[in-house]
C-alpha cells in the first residue's frame, strides 16, 4: 500500500484478516469504579492482568486486541488529563511495553482507544485557558453532549492538530497499530483529513476506526479519510429484527451494509462497552446464536466484546453508574474463574470465527436479494467475486426447507436432519 492510498482512506492489507476482541480496561481490571478496598490503587500495575487472558484471545480466532481508555483520566477514561501518560490506576509505560511485546509475540495487533474530541475538566490546558479548547458565543468552555467534567477541542485549532498527530504517533512508535476515534461523529471530517494523512506518513500500515452513530457513513469515510466506522445500523437491525421477531428490518439494513462495503469494510460487532449485552437485550436464548451467527458471516471487520464470547448478560443504564454493569471485572485467574460462563457459547464463537478465518474474503462480501423472507425466517447469500455462502434464519416455531449444498456450520438440530431448517434454528450452506 502506497502512502498515497492512505491518503485516500485505503485500509492496510493486514485488515482484511483482522477479528477484534475489544475490553474496557480501567473496569476489566476492577480499577473503575475503584474497590473501598483500596485494591485500585495506583501501584498494582494492572494491565498485566491482560496478559493471561491472550491466549485466549488465540484460542477465541481473534487477532487483535481492542483496548478502551488507558491514558490518565479523571475516572472512567473518557475525560483525559494525560494522553501521553498511562493511567497510574492501570500501571506505568513498562506495563504497556510488556503488554505490547506478550501481544506481538501472539501474532495479536494492538488498537487504542484515541478520546480526540474532549478532554476532562482537569486536563492542564483547560487550567491554563488554552485556544484549543472550543469555546460558545459567551465566551465559556463547551461541554460535550451536556457532560460537564467533559470540555469539547476546536478542532479547527492548529494546537490541537498537532495534539493529535503527536499522540498518535507516540503511541505507533510504541508498538500500537491502529486507533478507535472516539465521538468521531462530533468532529468536522476536515480535521481528519489533516490530521491522518499527516500520521500515516510516517505510519502507513496504521489503521483508523471512528466512531459514527448515526449520519451517512459512505459520506463521513469518503470525506474523513477513516477506514472504517463502527456499523451502529446494522447493530440495532440485528438485536431489534431477532428480538422483535421482524427479519425484515434485518433484510432492509443488509442492503445498506452492502453499499457501504462497495466502498470500505464498517466495524462490525453485536456488543461493545456502551450497550447493553446482546444476551440480555435478545429475550429468547433460542435466538442468541442467530446474532453471533451474522457477526461471523457479514462483510466487514468484526469485533467481539470481552465477556459476549461466555455469554455474560449486563444491561446499561440511562443514569450515573449505568455502564458498570456492562463493563465488569474480570477474574485475573482467568476465564475458569468467571461466574456463569456458557460454555456453548463459547462453542459457538470459537466454531465461527474459525469459519471466518477459513473464508478471508468474507470481509468485503456484500449480500444479496433475499432467497426467501418473511417475519421470522430469512435466507440470503453472501457474496465476493465467485465466492458465495448461504445463511438461513428461522426464528419460528416450524422448520422449513434448507437448500442442497456442503453444511459448514448450524445448530445442532438442523446438523441431525440435512435438508431441514430446525424451527428456532440456523445454517451456514455452501
Amino acid at each position: 500500500m502506497t502512502i498515497a492510498d492512505s491518503a485516500l482512506g485505503r485500509e492496510p492489507d493486514w485488515v482484511a484478516h483482522a477479528i477484534w476482541w475489544r475490553a474496557y480496561p480501567l473496569g476489566f481490571v476492577g480499577a473503575f469504579p475503584e474497590s473501598t478496598d483500596g485494591s485500585a490503587s495506583p501501584d498494582q500495575h494492572r494491565l498485566l492482568r491482560l496478559i493471561p487472558w491472550l491466549d485466549r484471545v488465540i484460542e477465541l480466532g481473534a487477532s487483535g486486541i481492542a483496548l478502551g481508555p488507558i491514558f490518565a483520566s479523571s475516572s472512567h477514561g473518557y475525560d483525559t488529563v494525560d494522553h501521553f501518560r498511562i493511567d497510574p490506576r492501570l500501571g506505568d509505560d513498562t506495563d504497556f511495553d510488556t503488554l505490547i511485546a506478550e501481544a506481538q509475540a501472539r501474532g495479536l495487533r494492538v488498537q487504542l482507544d484515541g478520546v480526540f474530541n474532549h478532554l476532562g475538566r482537569e486536563h492542564p490546558l483547560v487550567s491554563a485557558g488554552s485556544a484549543a479548547l472550543k469555546r460558545g458565543d459567551d465566551g465559556g468552555l463547551v461541554s460535550f453532549e451536556g457532560h460537564g467534567a467533559l470540555v469539547e477541542l476546536d478542532h479547527s485549532n492548529q494546537e490541537t492538530k498537532r495534539l493529535v498527530i503527536d499522540v498518535m504517533r507516540n503511541w505507533l512508535d510504541r508498538g500500537a497499530d491502529a486507533w478507535r476515534l472516539d465521538a468521531a461523529y462530533r468532529v468536522p471530517p476536515q480535521f481528519w483529513v489533516a490530521v491522518l494523512p499527516e500520521v500515516r506518513r510516517s505510519h502507513p500500515e496504521a489503521w483508523f476506526e471512528a466512531e459514527v452513530i448515526h449520519g451517512e457513513y459512505n459520506a463521513f469515510v469518503r470525506e474523513s479519510t477513516v477506514d472504517s466506522v463502527t456499523q451502529y445500523q446494522l447493530w440495532k437491525a440485528i438485536w431489534s429484527s431477532i428480538e422483535d421477531r421482524n427479519l425484515w428490518e434485518l433484510a432492509w439494513a443488509l442492503k445498506g451494509h452492502s453499499e457501504m462495503l462497495r466502498e470500505f469494510a464498517p466495524t462490525t460487532f453485536i456488543g461493545n462497552h456502551d450497550v447493553t449485552r446482546i444476551a440480555s437485550v435478545i429475550a429468547d436464548s433460542r435466538h442468541h446464536p442467530h446474532a453471533v451467527v451474522l457477526l461471523g458471516v457479514l462483510g466487514g471487520t468484526p469485533t467481539v466484546y470481552a465477556g459476549d464470547e461466555w455469554g455474560f448478560r449486563g444491561v446499561k443504564e440511562e443514569r450515573e453508574g449505568g455502564d458498570d454493569a456492562i463493563r465488569p471485572v474480570f477474574p485475573v485467574e482467568g476465564p475458569e474463574a468467571l461466574p456463569g460462563r456458557d460454555l456453548y457459547v463459547t462453542a459457538l464463537y470459537v466454531e465461527l470465527l474459525g469459519l471466518r478465518r477459513r473464508h478471508p474474503w468474507l470481509h468485503r462480501a456484500t449480500t444479496s436479494e433475499p432467497r426467501y423472507l418473511t417475519n421470522e425466517h430469512l435466507e440470503f447469500d453472501v457474496v465476493f467475486d465467485d465466492q458465495r455462502l448461504t445463511i438461513a434464519l428461522n426464528l419460528g416455531d416450524e422448520a422449513t426447507t434448507l437448500r442442497d449444498g456442503a453444511l459448514l456450520a448450524a445448530d445442532p438440530v438442523t446438523r441431525s436432519f440435512p435438508g431441514a431448517l430446525a424451527a428456532h434454528g440456523w445454517a451456514i450452506v455452501r
